[in-house]
């Protein structure tokens, strides 16, 4: 009996000792004896706001110091539009660190959702968003479109253009629109130094302001098909038939 009495009163000293610790972490004091004062918060804010931040976080705040849940914190950041990643830690005695990256937009991607230039896929934001390039292809091959882009949009650049659109189908043939309105078939060959031949020749084809080039089929071997639409006459409405010619490279 001794014996048994002697373990219920070790087990009631643990049990006690034990006590403080449970009532810290359950968050029985809660923000009233160690409330969170200061948030600091580091991000580009290129897209997202610091009021968007503070509406986030506020509400985890409450429960003070020692019982915030930094992980509820980074799924509410998380949730934000435009945050690709969110590290979230306290520093004592009254301070929450937070470090945010953001999405850098690249396209839009299927008309629904947005393309980082890391090669995400990521949703489409409510707000106001930039002018972008649209492309369209299948979330396995937006890397591959993503490293097309910049391998193609500095050829463009260099004559005065840009890619306002880009596609690539199943079988990985690439189709371009131009912002001045001209469409190039490139096909599943992009890598072989044809796009860039092309280019070097575009202002050479463009020479002749009496008709406008609308589309290019650089799926040759040793040439380029190309379709002009000659100007409408001042006495007409009707578009003029487009007349089709090889240029030779």
């Amino acid at each position: 009996m001794l014996a048994f009495r002697r373990l219920l009163l070790g087990l009631l000293v643990l049990a006690i000792l034990a006590s403080p610790v449970v009532v810290v972490l359950n968050g029985w004091l809660g923000g009233q004896h160690w409330p969170m004062k200061h948030m600091k918060v580091t991000a580009p804010f290129e897209y997202v706001s610091a009021e968007s931040v503070r509406n986030a976080t506020a509400p985890h705040l409450k429960k003070g110091f020692f019982a915030v849940d930094l992980n509820a914190i980074r799924h509410s950041l998380r949730t934000l539009h435009w945050v690709e990643r969110a590290e979230v830690r306290k520093q004592w005695p009254d301070t929450l660190i937070v470090e945010l990256k953001e999405y850098r937009p690249l396209a839009v991607w299927n008309g629904k959702q947005m393309l980082a230039e890391q090669g995400s896929v990521f949703a489409m934001p409510k707000t106001r968003l930039p002018t972008l390039p649209k492309f369209q292809g299948n979330d396995l091959q937006a890397q591959d479109m993503v490293a097309f882009y910049r391998q193609a949009q500095p050829l463009f650049q260099s004559i005065g253009l840009r890619i306002t659109e880009l596609s690539v189908s199943e079988r990985y043939a690439w189709r371009v629109v131009l912002s001045d309105g001209l469409v190039l078939e490139v096909g599943r060959d992009a890598e072989d130094g044809r796009m860039a031949r092309f280019v070097s020749l575009l202002p050479k084809i463009k020479r002749d302001e009496s008709r406008r080039l609308v589309h290019a089929d650089l799926r040759y071997t040793n040439g380029f098909a190309l379709t002009w639409l000659a100007p409408l006459p001042e006495t007409t409405t009707a578009n003029a038939p487009t007349t089709k010619g090889l240029a030779p490279t």
